[in-house]
C-alpha cells in the first residue's frame, strides 16, 4: 500500500526538498524510506499509530541525543524531527555484510552506547523492567510440566534473583531490543538503530544477549565459546575506557533473567511464553514451533552451565539442566540454534 513521504515544510525549510524516496523495510510499528535531498541522502522514519505511538518516538529520540554524545559514535546522527508527525530524519549509513567475528565489534559498540548515560540521566528514559515473580512461578509450573522436580530452594532463588534485577544498580542507555537487523555495520563500525524501547538500567543485561541468544530477536544466534569471551573481554575493556570504572553486575544473574521472562521462552507477545506453555494441555504438548523449543533448550543449557557451583543460583542451574534433558528426550531431534547470523 502506497504511503505519502511524511516530509512537511518544517523539515523541507530545515533540509531541502526531498527527491527520489524508496521505502524500505520495517517493523509494523513505523514506516521507513530512504530519501535523496539536495545534498544528501537521508533515512526519514515515521512511528506509526498505535496505543504506545508517542511513548516510543519519545524514546526513540531520547536515546538518539543521549548516544549521540559519545566520543566514537554509536549511532546515526539525527538531523531532524517533526514530533507532531512522530518523525526522524537520520543520516544515511551503509551496512556492510558482518565479520565472521562479528559479535566482537558489536560488544565494544554496545558498551560504548551504554556508557552514554549516566546517573545524571536519572528519568530521561524508563528504568529497564526485569522479570517478576509471575515470571518465576510460571517457570516452575513449566518445570512441573515437563516433569521434573523442583528442589525447595529453588522457589526462593528465583525469587531472589527477581529481587536482585530489580535493585540492580546502573544507568547505561540500553537499546532494549539490540538484535541483528538494529546494527549497521559500517566501514567506521557499529552503529545501532530502532530505539523505540530504550530505557535505562545495567548494561550487562544486553551483554547477556550474546550467550543466551539474543531473547527479543526473531533471530537467534550461538557463538563459540573463545568468540564469546572475547566478546564479553571487548565489552568490558570499552566500558572501561569510556566510564574509568568496571561493568557493574552479575552476567549470570542478567542471563538466568532473561530465561525467567516470559517473552524470552516462545515465540509470542511479551509475557506470555512460560504460562503459556504451562497452559497448554499435555495431549496438545506442541508448544509452538520447534524453533521455539530449540530457543528454551539453548537458554536452559546457558544457565544451567553459568548457574552450576553459583552460591545464589546453584539449584536453578541443576533444575535447568533436568528439564534441558526432559526437553531433548521428549524431542529427540532438536539441535543446536545456528552458530550464524542471517
Amino acid at each position: 500500500m502506497w504511503q505519502r513521504l511524511p516530509f512537511g515544510s518544517g523539515l523541507r525549510a530545515e533540509l531541502g526538498t526531498p527527491g527520489r524516496a524508496r521505502r524500505l523495510g520495517s517493523s509494523p510499528r513505523s514506516r521507513v524510506w530512504r530519501v535523496t535531498l539536495p545534498d544528501v541522502t537521508v533515512v526519514v522514519k515515521q512511528v506509526v499509530d498505535g496505543p504506545d505511538a508517542d511513548e516510543r518516538y519519545t524514546r526513540e529520540v531520547t536515546a538518539l541525543r543521549l548516544a549521540a554524545r559519545g566520543e566514537t559514535p554509536v549511532v546515526p546522527a539525527l538531523l531532524a524531527t517533526d514530533p507532531g508527525e512522530r518523525v526522524l530524519v537520520l543520516e544515511h549509513l551503509e551496512h556492510l555484510a558482518p565479520a565472521g567475528d562479528w559479535i566482537v565489534g558489536y560488544a565494544g559498540a554496545l558498551a560504548r552506547l551504554h556508557a552514554t548515560a549516566g546517573p545524571e540521566d536519572a528519568g530521561a528514559l524508563p528504568r529497564w523492567r526485569g522479570p517478576t515473580r509471575a515470571d518465576a512461578d510460571a517457570f516452575l509450573r513449566l518445570a512441573a510440566a515437563l516433569e521434573v522436580p523442583v528442589a525447595p530452594r529453588v522457589t526462593g532463588e528465583l525469587y531472589e534473583l527477581v529481587e536482585r534485577l530489580g535493585r540492580a544498580e546502573g544507568h547505561a542507555l540500553l537499546h532494549g531490543d539490540p538484535c541483528p537487523g538494529n546494527d549497521l555495520h559500517t566501514a567506521a563500525g557499529v552503529r545501532f538503530i530502532d530505539f523505540e524501547q530504550a530505557s535505562q538500567g545495567s548494561g550487562l543485561t544486553e551483554l547477556a544477549y550474546l550467550r543466551i541468544g539474543f531473547p527479543t530477536c526473531w533471530c537467534v544466534t550461538s557463538a563459540a565459546e573463545p568468540l564469546l569471551r572475547r566478546a564479553e573481554g571487548a565489552y568490558r575493556d570499552a566500558w572501561r575506557a569510556a566510564t574509568g570504572s568496571e561493568a557493574p553486575g552479575d552476567l549470570t544473574d542478567a542471563c538466568a533473567g532473561w530465561l525467567l521472562r516470559g517473552d524470552a521462552l516462545v515465540e509470542r507477545a511479551r509475557r506470555e511464553g512460560a504460562d503459556h506453555l504451562a497452559r497448554i494441555p499435555r495431549r496438545d504438548w506442541t508448544w509452538g514451533t520447534a524453533t521455539a523449543r530449540q530457543r528454551l533448550v539453548h537458554r536452559l543449557g546457558v544457565v544451567a552451565g553459568m548457574a552450576a557451583g553459583h552460591d545464589s543460583l546453584g539449584g536453578l542451574g541443576d533444575l535447568g539442566a533436568a528439564m534441558r534433558r526432559s526437553m531433548l528426550a521428549r524431542w529427540p531431534g532438536l539441535g543446536p540454534v545456528p552458530a550464524k547470523r542471517p
